[in-house]
This record gives structure tokens, C-alpha cells and sequence, in this order.
């Protein structure tokens, strides 16, 4: 993430700034214009009630008499008047020019943030709103206002890339049934177990990715139900072994908890846990060559000492770098050639990594040096 700009003065100081600027060039401009009108006037009135000679308006010739003093001091009065009015217009006026420069610059910004506003409203996710460099509260309200329409983009593109892959999913055991049933009621498939076992398999198929589905949308919502409680970590390890122990012998695998320490205890749903450890090992195993080992251990984070870390090495081709950060998303595989022959959805990690964030956890995967890859999951540790 980008670090914020330095922070300028606030908005609301550098507005009061301007007009007090604006002000104050006013009042300067009739403070340097009014001594000599007041001054002039005075001495115009000074001469027409003496009627002293030689002062008259601009020295234009022989002062006026006692007589003429009331013609004068209303000379001097609307000559007066009428250079206070002209200096306060112009004033106002290069005022007026001041403060709308002023606006257009202060409001320029949020005319850019209310034309981005107005294109993420009508579905351009891809608009910004061009002020985030900015180092007041407009550039705050900017990279709020980006990283929203990003967290949007962002979404968007998951849905969609969640309904194209949960559509390409479900197509193929679609296609295996209908054709399946479309050819044994045409007669080139005789009506035996074989083909109905055929169709019963790819319906659980895709039973099993609406399942999936299901599981992965609540956890991500926040809906997921949880029966939380203590648990050793260890209990949980080995259990989960035991589930794929029969799978890894016949695959001539070496699968194996490591030995636990009893007191680390996490705070977890068993079953749920028990499902995410389940995917881990699940994938080990689909990349597992025979006679190679696949471990299973649990120990405090080595990251953050409130977790424990829970994981599974194999001794596998390990997993391109590309593909680290992908290797949780939903459907996705490192290997685009691995079909679904073995009966799985496709989401097995996409779940593991929706029930742990549901834990307030985390997973993460790395190559291991050597050989084979590394995946764990980290739930709160409990105590």
C-alpha cells in the first residue's frame, strides 16, 4: 500500500486563509485610498469657508471667495464620493475575480470525485476519482473513495469469475449425464448398472459443488455456523490422518501426524477444521509421488504466538511461484490438465481458506527447499 502524501493544512483553515485574505486585501485597498480622499476633502473645505486664494480643485486657479464656500464643500463632497465608490467597486471586483478563482481551485477536486461517483454508480468500476495524491481531507476522501471503487472492482470480477468456473463445473457432469442417458434411451447404451452408476456419480458430482459452493458463500458472508470450542491441536492432526490413511497406503504414500505438543490448543469448530485439514491433504496426496512422505504438524505460528499453525508437507513437484498466491482461489489448479475423474469440486482449499478466515485465521502455502510444497492453515490459539 502507498504511503498517504504529507498532510497540507486542512481544507476549512485554507478556506478561512483566502477570505481572510480576500478581506483583508479589501480593507487594505480602502485603507491606502481613503487618507488622501478625506485629507482632499478637508482642505477643500478648510478653503471654501476662509475663501483663501489659490486653492481650488486640482490648482486650476484663484481660490474662491466666503461666498462660494458652500459650492465648494459640495464639490468636495461628491469628488470624494464618487473616488470612494469608484475604489470600492474596483476592489470588489478584483475581490470577487479572487474568490472565484479560489472556489474553481478548491472545488475543482470534487467536481473530478463527483464525476467519478457518477461512473462507479453507472457500473464503470474502473473510474477514479483523480485527487489521491493530495495531502488534505479531499485527498483522504479520494483514497477512500479508490480504494472503495477498487474493493468493488474486485468483487465484481470474483462474481463474475465465480459464475463462469461454477458454470464450467457443473457443464461437464452435466454433459456425462445427458449424454449417458441420452444414449441408453436411444439404445446405443444397454440399460445396466454400469451406466446408471455412471449418472448416479456425476450427480453427486455436482451435488457436491452445489455443497461446496453453499459452504464457501456463508463463510464468506459470515454466516457460516461454527460450534466453537478448545481443542488440541494434535487431537485434530491426527484425525484427520486417520481419514486418509486407507487412500495413502494405496497410493504407496507415507502419511503421518508428527508428534504434537498437548497443550497447544486452538479455538475451532472440530468438523469444520476437520474439513480444511481435509482439503490440505487431499491436495498432498494428489501430488504425491509413490514412496514419498506427506507430514502433518502442529505447532505455535511462527508469525504471530495467538495462532497455531497447523500443516501439511509433501514431498511433491512443489508449486510453481506463479501460482503461490492463487493456489486458494476457487476452482483454480496449478495443473489445467487435472480433470475431476476422482470426484472433487474443485473448491476443496477455496473451503479450507473460507473456514479458517471464519475462525479468524489465516492459510497460506510455500515451497518447501528441496522438494514438494508446504500448506497451512493458522486458527487462535486457545488460552
Amino acid at each position: 500500500m502507498n504511503a498517504a502524501p504529507p498532510r497540507s493544512p486542512g481544507l476549512a483553515i485554507r478556506l478561512a486563509l483566502a477570505f481572510a485574505a480576500v478581506a483583508a486585501a479589501t480593507a487594505a485597498a480602502v485603507a491606502i485610498a481613503a487618507p488622501p480622499i478625506v485629507g482632499r476633502g478637508f482642505a477643500l473645505m478648510q478653503a471654501g469657508e476662509s475663501g483663501a486664494p489659490g486653492v481650488g480643485m486640482g490648482g486650476r486657479g484663484p481660490g474662491p471667495g466666503a461666498g462660494a464656500g458652500a459650492a465648494y464643500l459640495a464639490q468636495a463632497q461628491q469628488e470624494a464620493t464618487t473616488i470612494i465608490v469608484v475604489v470600492a467597486v474596483v476592489a470588489a471586483a478584483v475581490a470577487s475575480l479572487v474568490g472565484i478563482v479560489i472556489a474553481w481551485w478548491i472545488t475543482r477536486p470534487l467536481v473530478h470525485l463527483e464525476r467519478a461517483a457518477t461512473a462507479v454508480a453507472s457500473g464503470d468500476l474502473s473510474a477514479r476519482s483523480g485527487v489521491a495524491g493530495r495531502g488534505d481531507e479531499l485527498g483522504s476522501l479520494g483514497r477512500s473513495f479508490d480504494a472503495m471503487a477498487a474493493d468493488l472492482e474486485r468483487s465484481e470480477a470474483a462474481r463474475r469469475r465465480f459464475f463462469a468456473d461454477a458454470a464450467h463445473e457443473m457443464k461437464t457432469p452435466l454433459a456425462v449425464i445427458e449424454a449417458t442417458t441420452a444414449a441408453v434411451l436411444d439404445g446405443v447404451y444397454p440399460h445396466n448398472d454400469r451406466h446408471l452408476a455412471t449418472i448416479r456419480d456425476q450427480a453427486r458430482l455436482l451435488g457436491r459443488v452445489v455443497d461446496d459452493l453453499r459452504t464457501v458463500s456463508l463463510a464468506e458472508a459470515g454466516a457460516l455456523p461454527l460450534a466453537v470450542a478448545e481443542a488440541p491441536a494434535a487431537d485434530l492432526i491426527e484425525a484427520a490422518v486417520r481419514a486418509f490413511a486407507a487412500r495413502a497406503a494405496a497410493q504407496g504414500v507415507a502419511l503421518g501426524a508428527d508428534p504434537a505438543d498437548p497443550a497447544v490448543l486452538v479455538r475451532a469448530d472440530r468438523d469444520r477444521v476437520g474439513q480444511a485439514l481435509a482439503a490440505l491433504i487431499d491436495n498432498a496426496l494428489r501430488y504425491a509421488p509413490a514412496g514419498s512422505r506427506v507430514a502433518v504438524r502442529a505447532a505455535r505460528s511462527p508469525l504471530d504466538t495467538g495462532l497455531v499453525r497447523l500443516s501439511v508437507l509433501d514431498e511433491g513437484p512443489g508449486i510453481p511461484p506463479e501460482d503461490l498466491p492463487r493456489v486458494f482461489d476457487r476452482f483454480y489448479q496449478a495443473d489445467p490438465a487435472r480433470d475431476r475423474g476422482s470426484g472433487t469440486s474443485g473448491l476443496g482449499l477455496a473451503i479450507a481458506r473460507a473456514v479458517v478466515e471464519a475462525h479468524g485465521g489465516r492459510v497460506g502455502a510455500a515451497n518447501r527447499d528441496g522438494a514438494g510444497a508446504s500448506v497451512w492453515l493458522e486458527l487462535p490459539a486457545a488460552g
